[in-house]
Parts: structure tokens; sequence; C-alpha cells
């Protein structure tokens, strides 16, 4: 067996804003396997500044992993526990190297039957003006559930786009969801916890920034709306810490970035933990390409879905692969009428 990997620049088609900064780019990386006439890819999708193998020697480890693939999956994943997003390329490849279409990587009614995956639409940061012309964008498309970038703007700013949101839409009609990205303060969260509940919010990600378990212990035992975990659970590797940390901040949700918190293996173990401690969960994409985002959704396929998940990020990028993947009327859907190209793997194989 030989094993490469590549780098490649995802280029955004307008500047995207988090209360961490404006993204015009995206870095991710591909991990290609090839035996006899057989071939298989996996995408390693990095956030910077966010990723836990969001180090100098992540290219070194790319290169050890395909040294080494002779030691076969399992013995790797073992060995890439603090490289999560190269442990999802992993599994991915070896997924896309066995199956007799490298992008058909888990049988579902997804996959054969074209039964769609209920997602939220996703507006970003900007001004006043900008995010409610997003918003425009979503309802137009069909999306009965929008996620809101909240926490870079003022915030009266932002209450005034929900305001003019419930003000033509009742929850029962639109259902809202924000990420804060772990912009509020410990001492004003609770505070902006109570404003923002008047708009009959689904959930609020990440309020304040990670490590301050006591904290956000304390908030979600008495908040208002519903506290989803997302940055929180980056950097949490061993089943004993997900329990631990589960268990004491006793989050209403989690949400589940396979490139951030090791792929496949990795989210079920977050679900299973979850689900023991009635705690509900959601998956989203970490701004891959299509090609990760195609490993996400296909997993997320076979999963007993009970809301809308965050995988509607596919078209954000001037220079994404086109493949089956279609977003209308709110919902994700693969399309078989639809093919990937067929030379794909070996552009990016080299």
């Amino acid at each position: 067996m030989k094993a490469t990997y590549t780098k490649y620049i995802l280029n955004f088609k307008r500047p995207s804003g988090t209360s961490r900064g404006v993204m015009t780019q995206k870095e991710t990386w591909f991990l290609c396997l090839e035996e006899g006439s057989k071939k298989g890819i996996g995408e390693c999708g990095i956030l910077r500044g966010l990723s836990a193998d969001d180090v100098p020697e992540y290219e070194d480890k790319l290169a050890w992993v395909c040294e080494h693939i002779h030691l076969g999956e399992t013995e790797l994943l073992d060995q890439l526990w603090d490289f999560p997003s190269i442990q999802f390329g992993l599994e991915q490849a070896f997924l896309s190297l066995n199956s007799q279409n490298p992008f058909a990587l888990f049988p579902s009614d997804f996959l054969a039957k074209e039964i769609p995956i209920p997602i939220n639409g996703l507006i970003w940061m900007g001004d006043e003006n900008f995010m409610l012309s997003q918003l425009e964008e979503k309802l137009e498309a069909g999306f009965n559930c929008i996620k809101m970038k909240i926490g870079a703007i003022d915030f009266a700013q932002e209450l005034s786009i929900l305001d003019a949101i419930r003000s033509r839409f009742s929850s029962k009609e639109i259902e809202l969801r924000v990420d804060a990205n772990g912009a509020f303060t410990a001492d004003r969260a609770l505070e902006k916890l109570n404003t923002l509940a008047q708009y009959e919010l689904h959930s609020i990600e990440q309020p304040i920034k990670p490590k301050q378990w006591q904290v956000l212990a304390s908030l979600c035992k008495n908040t208002p709306l519903p506290i989803a975990l997302d940055e929180e659970l980056i950097g949490i590797f061993s089943v004993t810490e997900k329990e631990q940390l589960l268990q004491t901040i006793q989050p209403q949700f989690i949400i589940l970035k396979p490139s951030l918190v090791g792929g496949y293996s990795g989210s079920t173990e977050w679900i299973q933990i979850a689900e023991k401690y009635g705690i509900g969960w959601w998956v989203t994409s970490a701004l891959e390409s299509n090609i990760g985002l195609n490993a996400i959704a296909q997993w997320t396929g076979t999963l007993d879905l009970k809301m809308p998940q965050g995988l509607g990020t596919g078209s954000l990028f001037t220079n994404n692969f086109e493949g089956p993947l279609e977003v209308s009327e709110g919902k994700l859907f693969y399309r078989s009428t639809k093919n990937w190209n067929t030379n794909l793997i070996d552009d990016l194989c080299i």
C-alpha cells in the first residue's frame, strides 16, 4: 500500500466572520491511499487557531502517517490520538479505498434513496444590513432553521436582527440557533442569555470561552435557553475525560465536528456518553471541502437524527469540488444523477 498527502487552499466566495475573526481562505489536506488498482481519499481539515492539532509539526505528522501506512488503520488511529483531523482523514481514506465507489462510504437511505438530511442555514457575522440580506437568502432558499453567528458586532444590533426575524416569524415557523463562539464574558453571560431568551431561541452555542467548566455548569443549570457545547469538546480525547466533562457541565446539547473531535470513532464516543446522560446532539461540518463534507454527511445519514444538522457549508468556496451533494429547501441531498469528477482522486493524489 502506498500513501501520499497534498495541501489544498479553499477560497471563500466572500469573507466569513465569526467572533474569532474574518476568514478568506481555509487550508485543508488530502490523504491518499493506493493499493493495486484501487485508490482512496480522505480529508484532514484543520481550523487555524481552533483545532487541537493546529501545531507546527502537523505536516510532519502527515508525512509520518504515509511512511508508516503499513501499520494499518487501527494502530495508526491509536497513535494519532492528539491529531483528530488526521484520524478523521485516515478513517475516510480506508473506507474510500475499500469501497467499490471511492466516494460512497456508508450505505444508507441518504445515499441510495435520496432521503435528505434537514440542515440549518448559516448566517455569518457582519453589519446589520449584511446579516439581514443573508437571512433573506436563506428564507428564499426554503430554510426553516437558521443559525446566526453573534458576538462580533454590537449586541444591541444583534438583538435588533433577532427582533426583525421574530416580528415576521414565530418560533414554530422559524427555528433560531445562535453561536457566540465564546464571545461572552463569564460575568455577563447569564444576563445576555436572559435577554436572548425573549426571542424563543432553540439554543446558543458556546456562550463563553472553553475551559471554564464550573462557570459553564452554573450557566447550564440556570440558563433560560438551551446551551450547546462546541469548542468545549476540542482537545478532550479520552473517554474518561469526555464523561467527566459532560457529568460536570451537564449541557443541554453537544455539537460534533468530526474533524475536531477524532472522526467517526471520536464522535461516536461523544454521542454514546451524551445519550447516557440525556444530552442532545447534532453534527456539524468544520468548513471542509465537499470531499470531507460528503464523508460527514454520509455518516450522519446513518444516525438516528432528531433535529436539523449543520451540514450546509459546501457552497461557501469558489474552488470546491463538484459532486452529488445538493442543498434544496433547507435539506441536504445526495443526488444519484450527479457524479464526482472521475479524475478527482488522480488530480489530488499526486
